[in-house]
């Protein structure tokens, strides 16, 4: 019999109106039967672990990210997969993050959430938990059908690094712009095989320490000379992530290549992202990047904002130099961008 665990954050899912008030408020995620009965049909043993103080996950932190990560490894040996319930807001943040955390993953890590309340009429959580923990449950030939970190939200499994959140008001409040699903739920579950991350027979590794000290310049027209130079010149700042224009493009304002050099001679990593969803950063396919690539401004290539400063965290809390870090940025760690 399979083993789940279901590791409650808080969030909208584990909302409950208050009779007397009609307010939202948290509930005691063991009292989760009351709410989904439909668990019992499980043939699994389902255990559950709440933060002491479920959050909103618009106070995500880092420091939440390691308490999470440190509840699977902890649990690692006696579960068979992991489910974490999770507001939507920061899921994806939260997603990328454990997929570099948990280094050597190789059972279904799955995040889910919803759009209402588990205690609305018309909530979208119940099927989006009972689903979760389906995959985070299913094997084939005996090894986890998804043995990766994903979010699963309204019948579609999106590799959790790769998924964004795009939408405030329906339930499809998720899209995966540059890589497939994994799997769709329908009648039947049906897994994309061929796009699931092929784990190795290595141990899990826990990776802890997550530098935050990363900076982010979404460029626009008229962006001012002031604004750049005291971005580079925060006190220990190590990365910044410049968000330019469709596929990696960037003003060629003498003034604002200079600032740029100037922070990388600073050995100030410089990682650029494109603020379009879809598509992929190609330095140096037109004049306006290819400035860019002659300073030494790294390619994103087509990692989602989420991926790409979780990424930054974790390679710059390894003790790697800044010519290394540069070259794993630009390599995929955990399917996380596609190789040209």
């Amino acid at each position: 019999m399979s083993s789940i665990l279901i590791i409650y954050t808080g969030g909208t899912i584990g909302m409950v109106k208050d009779e007397k008030t009609g307010a939202l408020k948290s509930f005691d995620f063991d009292s989760l039967l009351k709410e989904i009965p439909e668990i019992k049909k499980f043939a699994h043993h389902i255990n559950i672990e709440s933060f002491d103080t479920p959050i909103d996950s618009s106070n995500m932190q880092p420091e939440k990210w390691l308490q999470i990560a440190q509840t699977i490894y902890n649990n690692y040996d006696q579960h068979d997969g992991f489910v974490i319930l999770h507001g939507s807001d920061t899921m994806a943040y939260t997603a990328s993050a454990l997929s570099f955390m948990l280094e050597n993953l190789s059972k279904p890590v799955i995040l889910t959430g919803s759009q209402l309340p588990i205690g609305e009429l018309r909530t979208d959580a119940k099927e989006n938990l009972l689903t979760a923990i389906e995959i985070a449950t299913t094997e084939i030939n005996g090894t986890a059908a998804v043995p990766e970190v994903a979010i699963y939200f309204e019948y579609d499994l999106y590799r959790g690094n790769r998924a964004t959140k795009s939408n405030a008001e329906d339930f499809e409040a998720f899209t995966s712009p540059n890589y497939p699903v994994l799997a769709q739920a329908g009648v039947s579950l049906r897994f994309n095989h061929n796009d699931i991350y092929k784990p190795n027979n290595k141990d899990l590794q826990l990776n802890q320490f997550l530098d935050r000290n990363i900076a982010t310049i979404k460029l626009y027209p008229g962006i001012t000379e002031q604004f750049i130079f005291s971005v580079i010149n925060t006190p220990g700042l190590r990365a910044i992530i410049i968000e330019t224009f469709g596929s990696g493009n960037a003003s060629t304002e003498i003034w604002f290549i200079n600032l740029l050099l100037e922070a990388i001679k600073k050995d100030i990593i410089i990682l650029n992202i494109s603020q379009c969803e879809g598509g992929t950063v190609n330095q140096g396919k037109y004049e306006t990047s290819s400035a860019l690539n002659s300073i030494g401004v790294v390619s994103g290539k087509d990692m989602t904002f989420e991926a790409a400063i979780t990424k930054l965290m974790y390679l710059l809390g390894t003790g790697l130099s800044s010519e290394e870090i540069k070259q794993w940025l630009q390599k995929p760690l955990r399917g996380e961008m596609t190789l040209d």
